[in-house]
């Protein structure tokens, strides 16, 4: 929002001057503002004021014209904002004393009684909740449509085999959809983690008053209800100097841009030449200034850079919190800065993973020459289990075919049966059925695993967890 700023006499009242005889020295107001960035709270710090308006009306603080001046001022303040006509004065703070100045300006002395037992000690932490729980319910719907995405393309793209990978080295053959949906499964538990930290964000600071509490006969759950919030603080000097759901809101997003990272880094992997698997539509590509051959996967190495900037965040403000005493202090506005650029880049980076998955072209052919024999180790192991030897001695016993592969020159589906029964007798003519990659990830039918059976019970599962979250 462009706010246009206008000049004031440094004499201005701020709110808490009476007692001082001198003005605050302008280096340390500018230090002091946070007007730069709380200013996105106008419609938190109204929605909260109006609450707060109705609860002193409520206990007989105003009278019934005083409310409704207050009411309407405050919907005139908001559009202003809305409007982008709301003047900022450099004597203004923060958007609560920008709000209480400008409703002064609008409505006279009236609006002084506004402020009536309440504190900004509990005014911004209310606001700060009100925001971020609007930011949670956006997110949550991001990570959803991450989900969806993942879902739909699980679907779509089923029969695609291609090697998984430990230690970056090729392991066993999966299908491309078990890859797909094992990062929808981090994504629902970040969900189910989001919706946690909502129900503890989503409790009523109001009417703590700076630390005391309020001394007026003001009805907090009445409040509560009105601003939707699941309950109120049961302590003032708790209710006051509380951030630990900032924290938590930065470690989860931290630890959900960390899951966006991994999924970027192994897309970026999967795109290279030396891979091919994937290749991303060019609007999430860029070039190269110098090399006109360049296809850069830039989308998915600014997420990666990104998820390193937001714990960094997280970290930041966590020492914050530990050099503090109890109660309010004003490091504690350090919170605005860390939770609206996290949101912001988080935000931004959901919608572009969703988008990039949702475009990119899926190398078939690619996916299949990358498959290997070795990869079918596990199922020479498998198959001698199945002829009753104890899995230990069949894992032995295959690592010595290996073994002895290697020292022939030949892939293990080369091995004729008289080479092969050198190291067991066990190996019979029908050895040879193990070496197909559709019968090897099939086998893995149980729950969890990579077969078709199994994935469709994984969708369906997430299809249906995805229908009760957001039924709309």
């Amino acid at each position: 929002m462009f706010i246009t700023t206008v000049s004031c006499e440094q004499a201005c009242e701020k709110l808490w001057g009476g007692r001082f005889i001198e003005d605050t020295d302008p280096r340390l107001h500018d230090l002091n503002a946070s007007i730069g960035l709380d200013k996105r709270m106008y419609a938190e710090d109204i929605e909260g004021s109006v609450a707060y308006a109705r609860a002193i009306h409520a206990a007989h603080l105003l009278s019934d014209e005083e409310l409704r001046v207050i009411v309407d001022g405050l919907g005139k303040v908001k559009a202003e904002w809305k409007k982008n006509q709301f003047a900022i004065h450099v004597a203004d703070e923060d958007v609560h004393n920008a709000n209480e100045r400008r409703l002064s300006e609008l409505i006279g002395d009236t609006a002084k009684k506004l402020h009536t037992g309440r504190s900004r000690n509990d005014q911004t932490i209310t606001d700060t909740k009100l925001w971020l729980r609007r930011s949670i319910d956006t997110l949550s719907m991001k990570v959803m449509k991450v989900v969806q995405v993942l879902v739909d393309r699980a679907e779509n793209d089923i029969e695609i085999i291609m090697p998984g990978y430990t230690h970056m080295q090729r392991a066993q053959p999966v299908k491309w959809s078990q890859w797909l949906l094992s990062y929808a499964w981090y994504a629902k538990a970040d969900i189910e983690r989001l919706q946690e930290i909502r129900t503890r964000v989503n409790v009523l600071p109001l009417g703590s008053g700076a630390i005391a509490g309020n001394p007026f006969k003001i009805d907090r759950h009445t409040l509560a209800t009105e601003l939707n919030f699941r309950g109120i603080t049961w302590n003032s000097i708790y209710a006051v100097g509380d951030r630990d759901f900032v924290a938590e809101f930065l470690f989860w997003s931290s630890l959900t841009a960390i899951h966006l990272s991994r999924l970027c880094e192994d897309l970026i992997i999967y795109s290279t030449e030396e891979f091919d698997f994937i290749r991303f539509a060019d609007k999430f590509t860029t070039g190269s200034s110098l090399m006109p051959q360049k296809r850069n996967p830039d989308c998915m190495e600014l997420i990666r850079g990104k998820s390193g900037t937001l714990l960094g965040k997280c970290m930041g403000f966590m020492v914050t919190l530990k050099g503090i005493p109890s109660t309010y202090n004003k490091d504690l506005q350090e919170d605005k800065e860390a939770l609206f650029s996290t949101f912001d880049a988080l935000n931004s980076m959901l919608i572009i993973v969703a988008e990039a998955l949702e475009t990119l072209e899926v190398n078939n052919r690619k996916c299949a020459e990358a498959l290997t024999p070795n990869m079918l180790a596990t199922d020479m192991a498998y198959y001698l289990v199945r002829k009753g030897i104890p899995f230990r001695e069949a894992h032995h016993l295959t690592g010595k075919v290996v073994a002895l592969s290697e020292s022939l020159g030949l892939s293990l589906c080369e091995m004729n049966l008289e080479q092969l029964q050198t190291v067991s007798e066990y190996f019979q003519e029908d050895v040879e059925k193990i070496w197909n990659f559709t019968s090897s990830v099939e086998q893995y039918k149980v729950t969890g695993g990579t077969g078709t059976a199994a994935l469709k019970e994984q969708i369906d599962h997430l299809r249906n967890w995805l229908q009760q979250v957001n039924p709309v």
